[in-house]
């Protein structure tokens, strides 16, 4: 059977993996997890010298054994965060990831042992990857939010909502605002709901895709809009172009001048031109009729 993309990049190095500990098919997390764990550890003094291996000849056999030894720390912090409802596969492989960028940025001089240092970027990657895969809708984009997102489960005693002592509470241990954990709180317990029903009867209309779909951005109507635009402007920009100064300033004062439509009356045009309110009429008539015809072509 084939593996998955996930099943695949659990192990970091492939075909070097294998030759330091990993052995026959590793196609499921259960396998995974039982070599990794086989996998040797390093000493204090075996850490040092490959780190330093890496950091000044860019030893990537080196960065190899690193990260290979520390595997079964990323499977035991993964482990703590299968109550969201992930694959634990996934959170292995992010964890994996934040484990190779601690590996590449570790310090050997600082005196500090990698699994110490490493447990921060494991835990960032899966954070990162909770939060964006939880919800199609983010939960969590603030610094407090996000303190709240990953404490709130724990300090939780039942299903229950949380009473007001308890609220008041974790808002203090946590220094955000009560209104914050009352949000976060109601976030996280309510349950996702299909854009579109699962049935063809009558429930189908109130499905969110029934009202929450607007037309604004339906293809005809879409399109409609920009060939009203731009008969609006390029269109009407042309009409007028082609009239004789009389018939333009008679179609300007009458249908052009105010936003309301309320334009100049033929009997102030005919006093303006000295002629009848009848032959401003048949000058009007006429300018509108030849500008119809130019934009026709803008419909």
């Amino acid at each position: 059977m084939k593996e998955s993309p996930a099943q695949a990049a659990l192990v970091p190095f492939g075909n070097s993996a294998m030759a330091l500990g990993f052995s026959g098919s590793l196609g499921n997390i259960e396998a995974y997890i039982s070599a990794v764990n086989r996998l040797p550890m390093l000493s204090h003094e075996e850490e040092v010298s490959l780190a330093r291996r890496l950091r000044d000849k860019n030893d990537l056999g080196a960065a190899q054994k690193l990260v290979l030894s520390h595997l079964r720390l990323v499977v035991s912090i993964a482990r703590g965060y299968l109550g969201y409802g992930l694959p634990h596969a996934d959170l292995i492989q992010e964890g994996n990831i934040g484990l190779m960028k601690a590996v590449k940025r570790f310090d050997p001089d600082q005196n500090v042992r990698l699994v110490s240092y490493a447990m921060h970027w494991i835990k960032a990657e899966m954070h990162e990857y909770i939060l964006k895969n939880w919800r199609l809708v983010k939960v969590a984009t603030t610094k407090a939010q996000r303190k709240l997102f990953f404490n709130l489960r724990s300090h939780k005693e039942s299903l229950d909502a949380m009473t007001p002592a308890q609220v008041d509470d974790l808002a203090k241990s946590l220094n955000v605002k009560r209104e914050e954990v009352i949000e976060m709180e109601t976030r996280m317990s309510g349950r996702d709901i299909a854009l579109e029903a699962q049935s063809d009867d009558e429930d189908d209309k109130f499905a969110p895709i029934a009202y929450l779909s607007s037309d604004a951005n339906e293809p005809t109507r879409a399109l409609e809009a920009q060939q009203y635009d731009r008969m609006q402007s390029e269109g009407l920009a042309t009409a007028l172009g082609k009239l004789d100064a009389r018939s333009r300033r008679i179609v300007e004062a009458r249908w052009l001048a105010n936003d309301d439509g309320s334009g100049a009356t033929l009997h102030e045009l005919a006093d303006e031109f000295g002629v009848s309110a009848e032959r401003i009429r048949q000058i009007e008539s006429s300018a509108l009729k030849k500008m119809k015809g130019t934009l026709a072509a803008y419909a």
